[in-house]
């Protein structure tokens, strides 16, 4: 794959989500989400690229089932341009917080963004680990429900069945697609221990610790808002009556 079209890809994908940013501006916005709108934008615009690149990862594996067994050296030139294409949208959203935000309100999300731009250039520029980059991206299908509760929550949608229904969702594919995910992607880089050079080796060990203590204290956040929170709000209620 020449690094020509690399750059082309996510280049376009730079410019892509720099138009669905200017593009949710000009759309109608809930007035409980006026007051901070570069927010609304940026969550608006991370959605479109978990919806995307969710239906894309899965067709990867779909189309060329063939990378599942080999995901070190077998890919696709699809599967190599979703790669490229999420490059572009990090790259995008990096520079839009550096741009917009304090440090210290998005210093953990820049951190995870160079961790993750490194190894998925890596990916990129060798053609080697695009099956397992595929795989990765695969937690796109929890970010889905994931920027969708934070848009509902900035809407003053925070209750009623569409919250609860996308909070046990948004729940269960975290489980599913993104902590067990990140789980089978450690056990593989261990077993494979043997066919991955030390740096590769090293760089993946790394991410995969620093995706797996941040997920988890996500996850914390998210039962302890949506569902510990609210139980604990019922028990008083009840002892109220």
């Amino acid at each position: 794959m020449e690094l020509s079209s690399v750059i082309l890809t996510t280049g376009s994908s730079v410019g892509f989500f720099r138009l669905v940013n200017a593009g949710v501006s000009k759309l109608p916005m809930p007035e409980s989400a006026c007051r901070n709108a570069w927010k609304w934008r940026n969550i608006s615009t991370s959605f479109v690229h978990s919806f995307i690149t969710a239906i894309w990862a899965v067709l990867c594996f779909f189309l060329h089932p063939q990378m599942a067994e080999d995901l070190i050296e077998t890919y696709s030139v699809f599967s190599h341009a979703l790669v490229s294409f999420s490059i572009g949208y990090f790259i995008y959203d990096f520079f839009d917080m550096v741009i917009n935000q304090k440090l210290n309100q998005s210093w953990e999300l820049l951190f995870h963004h160079i961790v993750v731009i490194t190894c998925f250039g890596l990916s990129v520029l060798s053609c080697r680990y695009v099956g397992f980059a595929v795989v990765a991206l695969l937690v796109e299908i929890n970010s889905v429900f994931l920027h969708l509760r934070q848009m509902l929550r900035m809407s003053n949608i925070a209750a009623g069945t569409l919250y609860r229904v996308n909070s046990i969702t948004n729940l269960g594919t975290y489980v599913v697609f993104r902590i067990n995910t990140l789980a089978w992607m450690t056990r593989w880089l261990v077993l494979n221990r043997d066919k991955v050079p030390l740096l590769a080796y090293t760089l993946g060990s790394v991410g995969m610790a620093i995706m797996t203590a941040m997920n988890i204290v996500l996850f914390y956040r998210l039962l302890r808002s949506d569902f510990l929170k609210s139980s604990t709000r019922e028990n008083k209620k009840e002892k109220e009556m």
